[in-house]
């Protein structure tokens, strides 16, 4: 199978609940993190496309969980941010829900691409999140976003105290420096993205619903 042409990405669909979803097959990467951590840039600079996924001074406008195709088999997916979102509080647990339900039970889901601010990462969600992808045999790549914030001495702090908490997840768990504002880190994303989408292929999984 020929490694994905990012550039091609397109939307596909914005989904509020699991039965929103396409069929579950092919091979699925989704991208999450906390609702200021630049997950939208990440995806736009990884697609080449300043307008693929929406960015807004407000942190929190992914409501839904946004698909995008990259061929036939192939997509990205968008997940709902957490943290500092300016909605009711049934609107986050509504969130937390759809969210559980994808991770759980989408079965084309081949890995799950992390978004941290380098500034501040391992947040209690981070956290979590780990712990549970670890029960779940889910693989994880962490993001250490907004690199060009930070000098070059504290960007390498702040790596090397990550990769050590990682340690203990015995290489299910990975992790970079990136800046979606510089392209920073974006050869080595696309070239662990390629390995992901080169797995199997699930086929003829069901629709789930939420």
């Amino acid at each position: 199978m020929t490694n994905p042409n990012y550039k091609k990405a397109t939307f596909l669909l914005s989904a509020a609940k699991l039965s929103q979803l396409p069929s579950d097959k092919g091979i699925e990467v989704a991208f999450v993190g906390r609702s200021n951590a630049g997950k939208s840039s990440v995806l736009n600079q990884l697609t080449n496309n300043s307008k693929l996924a929406r960015v807004s001074k407000t942190p929190g406008r992914t409501q839904h969980i946004n698909l995008f195709v990259l061929d036939d088999n192939r997509r990205l997916v968008d997940l709902p941010g957490y943290g500092f979102a300016q909605v009711p509080n049934e609107v986050k647990i509504q969130w937390q829900k759809t969210l559980d339900a994808y991770l759980q039970q989408r079965e084309c889901l081949t890995g799950l691409v992390l978004v941290m601010d380098i500034r501040h990462p391992l947040t209690e969600f981070d956290r979590n999140l780990l712990a549970w992808a670890e029960e779940c045999g889910l693989t994880v790549h962490i993001l250490l976003n907004k690199a060009d914030k930070l000098a070059f001495g504290a960007m390498k702090k702040t790596l090397l105290e990550v990769t050590k908490f990682i340690s203990e997840y015995n290489n299910q768990v990975t992790c970079q420096v990136f800046s979606a504002l510089k392209s920073t880190g974006i050869k080595e994303l696309r070239e662990l993205l390629d390995n992901w989408f080169a797995q199997p292929l699930v086929q003829n999984n069901p629709d789930q619903d939420e």
